[in-house]
């Protein structure tokens, strides 16, 4: 690539740049490059240099660019436009005194990785774990989440699934609202520390995903309209704010810098896949669509060093599109999120249908489904929406959805972020976390869940003034779907997002973490026989499932006999049954049941498990699961 110069002077050779925009360290100096169609001059301002500034050469299409000799990571500085005001680059890689202040040249070959035999994930045999670093650990850093890595990894964990770290306002917060697409998040620690999380994890034999927002940016620290006011479209309504725009004019490059932004996060920290984000909201009538796009460069980024990725879905939705082979017209995708399986299981648990729970009844045959298509809604009406919802799952391996009894956004939308174990009795909590952990399905824990975390996880977001104002008005109005928070003795006693305190609410407690050994040694005892279970959709097994009672199921894994499995799942009262005509329940031939967990184990709390299949009949707890394998006939 060949930089302008000053008058007079040769201009230099550089090496050829990684990605289309920001500040890039080469050999003569750092190489700053911005898209600024709206812009005739673009000037580099170095924090505390004597310079006036450093003139960037206009390019075809909008773009300015230039090297400034002799500088180095760790330099701060402002793009100056068209003489007037300064602001950070669109194309950071870290604001360390937040979106408002200057940007930091960053070179990322200066870490020194121990990663190198690390080959990336793979859709099968995964287990997630979803965290919010600011409320991981006390000091809400990634130094300190880094020392949680080696429990996660003796659970059973395979791969963390960390929301968003891009650069937000304010001093903690989701991360939903970032405006650095390229930046991780000063609040944490600077990025060699997220890389450190990384190399740590690899070391361990845990993957690292990231969950990236590419369908809006936060209204907070986002300057990107006073470089190119073509960043946003006018042609589609946005559920959180304007949606970025991938099909309108002269949107090349705002496409070209989304796709850097993937590729960055998986090349720059060897993260091993990311989660989309809001995918509905992703617009796109492009030959490609943009969360294909995203897809394909993110894994080009991946493969350029030996490694694969898992890229995630969430689509409210429920547009199993998202799952096929580009070929087939989807869009390539390894996993995604299904709501469905939590709905069903939170009313299970609970009894509650208010606002999006409407749908589903909690019924034994809705999670047998679940487990045996993914969504349960594939196109027919649902009522709560008033319209169809969701696509055909046929043919997708059961393993390509996400299910959960907890995320973030589901804890959160409980009034007071309670978690399901303080919704539901100790008895049918275990049974379902039974259920989540040995399903056919990719399981992912929330924060907390392995131990019984008693905090709440509330909507938090340090934003003051009016914007502050019409984020605690809005939090309020969308809970109010809810019939029990728009109740007069709930309207006014919703916690609010600015408040610290709500934040503070949401930590885990390290003394929990010790005192919750009942659970999370049936975690990780359900994790190990989860190893030893076959995988259906991989030719090792046929999944089948059979409603027992109203509120008892089965789920039969059926291999070559001796690699059968059953799951039993009651929750309701004592199943007892002198005979129970339902084929699936039938041990293979010449062999009998014996229980290789049962969820009323006193270890894990419960209150022991009586015998199953003995000349009385079948007796099934209440609120209990058991996971039988076969034994020998008379020694079971």
């Amino acid at each position: 690539m060949r930089i302008d110069a000053p008058p007079g002077q040769p201009a230099p050779t550089v090496a050829r740049r990684r990605l289309a925009a920001g500040a890039e360290v080469v050999d003569e100096g750092v190489h700053f490059r911005v898209w600024a169609p709206a812009r005739s001059r673009v000037e580099v301002r170095i924090e505390g240099a004597r310079e006036a500034g450093h003139p960037l050469a206009p390019e075809p299409g909008g773009w300015h660019a230039g090297l400034v000799p002799g500088l180095r990571d760790g330099a701060r500085y402002r793009y100056r436009l068209d003489g007037g005001g300064a602001y950070p680059d669109p194309a950071s890689r870290f604001q360390p005194e937040g979106p408002h202040g200057p940007s930091q040249v960053v070179d990322p070959s200066r870490f020194r990785w121990t990663d190198a035999g690390w080959r990336g994930l793979r859709p099968r045999g995964q287990v997630l774990y979803e965290l919010h670093v600011g409320t991981f650990t006390p000091e809400g850093t990634w130094a300190a989440a880094e020392r949680e890595l080696l429990a996660l990894a003796e659970l059973g964990v395979t791969a963390v699934e960390v929301l968003p770290v891009a650069e937000f306002p304010g001093r903690f917060g989701w991360g939903y609202d970032g405006v650095d697409l390229f930046a991780p998040t000063r609040l944490y620690g600077p990025p060699d520390d997220l890389r450190r999380f990384v190399d740590r994890a690899h070391a361990l034999g845990l993957g690292v995903l990231l969950d990236v927002v590419y369908n809006h940016l936060g209204p907070d620290g986002c300057y990107l309209r006073e470089f190119a006011p073509g960043w946003f479209s006018t042609r589609y309504h946005g559920e959180w704010g304007d949606p970025l725009n991938f099909d309108g004019e002269d949107v090349g490059p705002v496409r070209e810098l989304v796709g850097d932004s993937a590729a960055a996060w998986i090349s720059e920290y060897h993260l091993d896949g990311l989660r989309l984000d809001a995918t509905q909201g992703m617009f796109d009538a492009s030959e490609e669509h943009v969360v294909a796009l995203v897809a394909r460069r993110a894994r080009a980024a991946a493969a350029a060093a030996g490694r694969t990725i898992l890229v995630v879905a969430e689509s409210e939705p429920q547009d199993a599109a998202l799952l096929r082979p580009r070929a087939e017209g989807g869009m390539g995708l390894d996993l995604a999120w299904n709501d469905d399986l939590h709905h069903s299981a939170v009313v299970a648990a609970t009894g509650r249908r208010g606002a999006y729970y409407h749908d589903h009844r909690g019924a034994p045959q809705e999670l047998v489904s679940a487990a045996k298509r993914g969504y349960l809604f594939q196109g027919q009406r649902y009522a709560w929406q008033g319209k169809r919802r969701g696509r055909t799952t046929r043919g997708l391996p059961p393993r390509a959805f996400v299910a959960y009894l907890e995320n973030h956004d589901q804890v959160a939308n409980h009034p007071r972020g309670e978690r399901l174990r303080a919704l539901t009795s100790p008895g049918r909590h275990r049974a379902l976390t039974a259920l989540l952990l040995l399903g056919p399905w990719t399981p992912l824990l929330f924060q907390g869940a392995e131990f019984g975390s008693t905090r709440p996880f509330l909507y938090f977001a340090d934003h003051g003034g009016e914007l502050g104002h019409r984020v605690r008005e809005g939090r309020g109005a969308f809970l109010r779907q809810f019939p029990a928070v728009a109740g007069p003795d709930m309207r006014d006693a919703l916690p609010d997002p600015a408040d610290p305190e709500t934040f503070a609410r949401c930590r885990l407690d390290p003394g929990e973490r010790a005192a919750g050994r009942e659970l999370r040694a049936l975690h990780r005892d359900l994790l190990e026989l989860r190893r030893r279970t076959p995988a259906p959709g991989d030719g090792e097994a046929e999944l089948d499932g059979a409603v027992l009672a109203p509120e008892a199921l089965c789920l039969r894994w059926l291999a070559d006999g001796a690699g059968d499995r059953l799951l039993l799942v009651n929750l309701g009262p004592d199943l007892e049954a002198d005979s129970l005509p339902e084929p699936l329940v039938a041990p293979p031939d010449g062999r009998a049941w014996r229980v290789a967990l049962s969820t009323e184990d006193p270890r894990y709390g419960g209150a022991g498990t009586p015998a199953l299949d003995d000349a009385a009949g079948w007796t099934v707890p209440a609120h209990a699961a058991l996971l039988l394998e076969p034994a020998p006939e008379g020694a079971a």
